[in-house]
């Protein structure tokens, strides 16, 4: 399979291979797990999944799943190797081991994502292929399986009902967009992940435009890999998830020890 890759994306697979502490860090949905139609469907590839499990055990080398899910659904759909850390909500819910603190909102808080929830709510009930997902801090707006015109006016409406409310913040993501009490993206998470495993390289791939935030906050050798088409700050691009385990193989194979 590696035989597929590009030969710059081959070399800088192979050149942080050799860092002292590797953190591989992957968003799930679009780079794990093909998009499908109804979230709860999405699984990983076999063999990205496999993959990940054996980077996990190897020694100097931590593994995460950076995702926009709740960390009950990353957890449900994903099925992590057990070393492996979370981060969910886009960093407003983190799992690090098993004395992580469960995420608790203040009373301001609590209220905004009621406001949040009621505002997403109400756009939904304009068209049946809209659909709400709740999180513990957020709610989203799912628009994937609606008509364009009825999707662009729930859209509207939610931005109108939501966009000057000092609790909440809004974030557009490949046909949602979510509506969140906390104030976290993937860039952030990912410096905190970097700072936390003491990482010396960070190797992290997405899909997303959320996941640009990640790709912004990478470092002189580290690697960023964009999975599919768009606007993107990472250094390489591969096609869709299905050739990410090719990448996977190719960095577990020159980081095992010979």
């Amino acid at each position: 399979m590696t035989a597929e890759l590009d030969a710059g994306l081959r070399a800088a697979v192979v050149r942080i291979a050799q860092a002292r502490h590797l953190l591989v860090a992957l968003d799930f949905d679009g780079t794990m797990s093909p998009l499908v139609p109804r979230a709860e469907d999405a699984r990983p590839l076999p063999a990205s999944a496999a993959a990940l499990a054996a980077l996990a055990s190897l020694e100097s080398t931590t593994t995460a799943l950076v995702s926009g899910r709740a960390l009950s659904s990353l957890r449900g759909v994903a099925a992590p190797p057990a070393r492996t850390l979370l981060v969910g909500s886009h960093g407003a819910e983190t799992w690090w081991g098993p004395h992580s603190p469960a995420l608790t909102l203040t009373e301001p808080q609590a209220h905004a994502l009621r406001r949040a929830v009621e505002a997403v709510e109400a756009a939904a009930q304009l068209h049946p292929g809209l659909r709400v997902e709740h999180k513990p801090a957020g709610v989203v707006l799912h628009y994937r399986q609606a008509a364009p015109g009825p999707a662009a006016t729930a859209v509207a409406q939610l931005h109108s009902a939501l966009a000057e409310d000092p609790g909440v913040y809004l974030s557009v993501g490949k046909m949602v967009l979510e509506a969140s009490v906390i104030k976290a993206n993937k860039g952030e998470s990912l410096t905190l992940l970097r700072e936390f495993t003491e990482a010396t390289a960070v190797f992290f791939a997405g899909d997303d435009v959320t996941d640009e935030h990640a790709f912004a906050v990478l470092e002189p050798g580290d690697l960023g890999l964009k999975v599919g088409d768009g606007p993107t700050a990472a250094a390489f691009r591969i096609e869709s998830p299905h050739a990410l385990p090719a990448v996977l193989e190719l960095l577990l194979a020159a980081r095992k020890p010979s």
